[in-house]
């Protein structure tokens, strides 16, 4: 269920480290803008690493989504716009790692994020999607972003072990559905850091395809060194290196989800 005026919310997620979850925020972020989308990234990882990878230093985040779970200000006045047309963003700092202390005797402690993405302020913004990059652990971060999200994206690196962390992910889901949000719905699992010359590579995307069948996306994510060095220039590769293998690949991407979402639509 998207939001009122057609807003689709999508939570990138998934609490192994360093499988590609932020790089697949900022090049989503950037490949649906490339396509004419108005694009939100709210940034609820304490590393702030989305915010960095979208040019916005630390000094220079104000108000960031730590003030916003707080409910100590708007969304109006935290979202800010990026250096990229049609990306704007809601920032993160270290401040952020303390939440889950802060807000445990919030009775609304869950929804705090979906009560602020989901008003009639934001509607009138009116963005296309909004991604949140989440942090590496399923915690309260993590639920606030499922319980606001009307789906999951979840990068799944072409590696041994890969899909043993994605049935306790799946299981979070759940709760999370049964609990919070009957509405949420995996967006689908993208395959990143993939090597098509590497046995384990293909070994993954088959036992992936086997068990989850659809829900993987047909686009997979190369291991691609552009893709690497662009976030020290604090740009997607998309800018970086527009024609390079990762660039064209998330371009894929974003037009896989696009049209995905045009067909959960007309269901």
């Amino acid at each position: 269920m998207m939001t009122s005026n057609g807003t689709k919310i999508i939570a990138v997620t998934n609490q192994k480290g360093g499988v590609g979850k932020t790089t697949t925020a900022i090049n989503l972020s950037a490949a649906l803008a490339d396509m004419g989308k108005r694009v939100l990234v709210v940034d609820i990882d304490p590393q702030g690493n989305a915010s960095t990878g979208l040019g916005v230093h630390a000094e220079d985040r104000d108000f960031t989504a730590y003030e916003l779970l707080l409910e100590e200000v708007l969304p109006t006045q935290v979202i800010r716009p990026t250096q990229f047309e049609n990306i704007f963003l809601i920032p993160a700092t270290t401040d952020l790692a303390s939440a889950d202390i802060e807000l445990i005797s919030n009775e609304k402690r869950s929804y705090l994020l979906r009560n602020a993405l989901r008003t009639a302020l934001m509607a009138e913004i009116d963005f296309d999607y909004i991604l949140i990059d989440c942090p590496p652990s399923l915690n309260l971060l993590t639920v606030n972003a499922m319980v606001a999200s009307d789906s999951v994206l979840v990068p799944l690196q072409s590696e041994f072990f890969a899909l043993e962390g994605l049935s306790q992910l799946m299981l979070t889901i759940r709760d999370v559905r049964k609990a919070a949000n009957p509405d949420l719905r995996i967006e689908g699992i993208v395959l990143t850091m993939f090597d098509g010359r590497n046995n384990l590579s293909q070994q993954v995307e088959a036992d992936a395809r086997e068990n989850l069948g659809d829900l993987v996306f047909k686009t997979k994510i190369p291991r691609n060194v552009r893709v690497s060095e662009a976030p020290s220039f604090a740009l997607p590769v998309l800018y970086y290196d527009p024609q390079s293998r990762g660039a064209v690949a998330y371009r894929a991407l974003a037009k896989e989800l696009v049209q995905k979402s045009a067909q959960v639509a007309a269901e």
